[in-house]
């Protein structure tokens, strides 16, 4: 993101934490109590371990998570919902039930979508995309096309 993007919105390093895969499942895993480390590791299930330590450490930088080091021989960390985190629970909730509601429509518009696309042929639907007939350069019909001079020779 550059300055004038950060100028025009500036909520907008926000909204791509919160828009960011890893950082909603944990904020929700965390909504059912603390965890450890290996716990939200194996709950979360696909995250790689230098992913899971990025993200734990972006959403506490945001203060949206607490991070304590358990006094134990065996170095443990917890990480909890701050209350901030928690003020979270709302939204994600709706989120969630709008997911939950709309994901069948979703899905049959995907199947449609994919369906449509997969008749066309890749080719086709990269031409389409585009505005170009198969041959021709961007934009360029065959009779508009530019002729190819040679150059100093």
């Amino acid at each position: 993101m550059n300055d004038s993007d950060q100028d025009r919105c500036p909520c907008r390093p926000l909204l791509d934490r919160l828009g960011d895969r890893w950082s909603v499942l944990l904020l929700v895993t965390l909504q059912e109590g603390p965890a450890h480390y290996g716990d939200l590791n194996r709950r979360i299930g696909d995250i790689s371990r230098k992913i899971l330590t990025q993200t734990l450490r972006s959403l506490e930088r945001d203060g949206l998570v607490i991070r304590t080091v358990l006094p134990d021989s065996v170095v443990k960390v917890r990480y909890e919902l701050s209350p901030l985190g928690h003020s979270l629970a709302e939204p994600l909730s709706a989120i969630r039930s709008w997911i939950d509601h709309h994901q069948p429509t979703v899905e049959a518009h995907q199947r449609a979508y994919d369906a449509r696309t997969d008749d066309l042929g890749v080719t086709e639907l990269r031409r389409r995309r585009s505005g170009t007939r198969a041959g021709t350069r961007a934009g360029w019909s065959k009779s508009t096309q530019p002729a190819r001079v040679p150059v100093g020779g």
